[in-house]
């Protein structure tokens, strides 16, 4: 077998039609190659150098990398946007519904019979449409990433709705740079705010309150990028309420038309099911079978000792089982760590409720986690 390289290849497919797509994001070469985990399965819009190769293959490129594209039809050479969903194909399986119509020996060269490609390996674009791509006429949060490089360590000055500390899952990670980063939003486009907190004459808006998210700001600051991200250092900046921009919204091409995938779900746990004498300082790991989308996790993950057992002791209430969670992309685990030691021989139940969706908007079906806590 041909020993697999890391690569983007671009597949596109020159026209389809089907059901009414996920809300597309738009990014760039190094933000798919740093966290393809995140993009898996995601409508997304990058831009870049188009260039035809002698040997009629078709590569686009930009400061981050290069990327194949594999087209039907003619594409235009120079800076062009690229558009479809993204795939990586070690988060698949050789029998995957969605790889079905693809041939991939000739587009991958990949033997589906021999070893697969590993998370992160492999990835690819099934793009619909490749088109030229105009300058942008002034610096805006979705001109930003999609050329980084145009802004970079210039000052500019752009408008979004505050979107706190990521709350609405925009983006695949944070800077970690101050106390108070925050995302701004745009249309498709979403980019982090540092060192200014999102206070201002009339309005002081909370970091983790969905309450205050959608407010329109001004903000002036200088691109920075890191690790596939970019985001405004505002430390020698300003910040101000602001007016929606008028905007046209932009009209979408047909999305691929692919075979759904099968809908993810629970294929291990710690504790497992039924287990006894679990200790009272164990935390629960949750593996998924697909990527899930980690904004649905938000508020519906529930954790509480029976009712029943609170009853049968004579006690008039039921103890609290507070938790606090965290999901890693990486091996679509999700892990619930217990704020204080469980209760002694009890029983808790773990349920993951309806509405959690995998990255393709598949949904996980509620699943319920039952074990009995040990005496120590």
């Amino acid at each position: 077998m041909r020993v697999l390289k890391t690569a983007v290849i671009v597949l596109a497919i020159a026209s389809a039609a089907g059901a009414q797509p996920a809300v597309r994001r738009a990014t760039n070469i190094q933000g798919l190659l740093a966290y393809p985990g995140f993009y898996h399965q995601r409508p997304i819009l990058i831009v870049g150098k188009v260039v035809t190769q002698e040997d009629g293959t078709i590569r686009v490129s930009d400061e981050a990398g290069s990327i194949r594209v594999v087209f039907k039809g003619a594409a235009p050479d120079g800076q062009d946007e690229v558009r479809g969903e993204f795939w990586d194909l070690g988060r698949m399986k050789p029998d995957e519904p969605r790889l079905a119509n693809v041939d991939l020996r000739r587009t991958f060269h990949i033997d589906p019979d021999g070893p697969w490609p590993r998370p992160g390996e492999m990835t690819a674009i099934m793009a619909t449409t490749v088109a030229s791509a105009s300058p942008p006429a002034a610096p805006s949060i979705r001109a930003v990433v999609l050329d980084p490089a145009r802004y970079l360590d210039q000052k500019i000055t752009v408008v979004g709705q505050y979107e706190g500390r990521n709350l609405a899952g925009d983006l695949p990670d944070a800077p970690a740079k101050s106390r108070y980063d925050f995302v701004l939003r745009s249309a498709d486009s979403a980019i982090w705010v540092i060192n200014m907190r999102p206070k201002g004459k009339d309005f002081d808006l909370s970091l983790d309150a969905r309450i205050d998210t959608g407010r329109w700001l001004t903000v002036a600051g200088v691109v920075r990028q890191g690790r596939g991200l970019q985001w405004i250092d505002a430390e020698a900046g300003s910040l101000a309420l602001a007016k929606p921009p008028t905007e046209t919204p932009a009209v979408e091409e047909a999305p691929v038309r692919v075979p759904a995938g099968p809908p993810p779900e629970v294929v291990f746990s710690a504790p497992t099911q039924d287990e006894t004498d679990v200790s009272l300082t164990a935390n629960v790991r949750i593996q998924f079978s697909r990527d899930i989308d980690a904004a649905t996790l938000k508020g519906r993950v529930r954790a509480a000792y029976l009712s029943a057992e609170s009853a049968e002791r004579g006690e008039p209430d039921t103890p609290a089982a507070d938790f606090t969670t965290q999901y890693n992309a990486g091996n679509r685990v999700l892990q619930i760590k217990f704020t204080r030691p469980l209760e002694r021989f009890r029983t808790l139940k773990l349920q993951l409720l309806d509405g959690i969706l995998g990255t393709d908007r598949q949904p996980l079906k509620p699943w319920t986690l039952t074990f009995v806590l040990g005496g120590s």
